[in-house]
């Protein structure tokens, strides 16, 4: 894992759903297929509310018309991220579509386990709240060891909880990986 992660921000408010995040109608793709996944980025938060929901996003969207990847690296969220279905898509259509990391005040547990099984993101949680902090394109840096997230549009500063006992199976990849590592396995 790299020590510091550096891109722009895309904020969502509280309770940002996974059918948000990736609505079911797309999920007739098939992750397994490379050519079938890119979609899954193509559509990442195009369930998110238009502009004139109060959002702070401010009515960007997430990722481009017809494009498969967006420009935001981190996403912030609020409280209770990742709620709804149990939907393991979430975390990787917002994988595809860019993002290495999610900081948020909590997330539904489910989701979080999601990023860590499978290797898709870095599920970060915020020690103060960052919504209304921090605003979608300003540019940020995470250093992962501290860990803090540095707003370098603004030049302010926010402490994050440690990754704790999920940070091997993040390092390895991923829950297969760190088990095959681990020699869980047996042939």
């Amino acid at each position: 894992m790299k020590p510091k992660i550096k891109g722009k921000v895309f904020v969502v408010g509280d309770d940002v759903d996974t059918d948000q995040m990736i609505p079911a109608e797309y999920l007739s793709y098939n992750p397994a297929d490379p050519d079938e996944r890119k979609y899954f980025g193509m559509y990442a938060m195009s369930g998110i509310p238009p502009a004139d929901s109060g959002l702070p996003n401010g009515g960007i969207r997430f990722i481009p018309e017809e494009s498969f990847k967006g420009e935001f690296t981190i996403v912030i969220g609020g409280k209770n991220f990742g709620c709804g279905s149990s939907r393991e898509h979430a975390p990787l259509a917002l994988a595809e579509a860019g993002a290495v990391v999610v900081v948020a005040e909590f997330y539904a547990r489910i989701f979080f386990r999601n990023c860590v099984n499978g290797g898709y993101l870095l599920p970060f949680e915020s020690v103060d709240r960052l919504v209304g902090e921090i605003s979608t394109g300003d540019e940020c840096e995470i250093d992962l060891e501290i860990p803090v997230l540095t707003n370098l549009t603004t030049s302010k500063s926010y402490p994050l909880q440690q990754l704790g006992d999920v940070k091997p199976i993040i390092d390895a990849g991923g829950i297969f990986e760190y088990a095959e590592q681990a020699g869980m396995f047996t042939a």
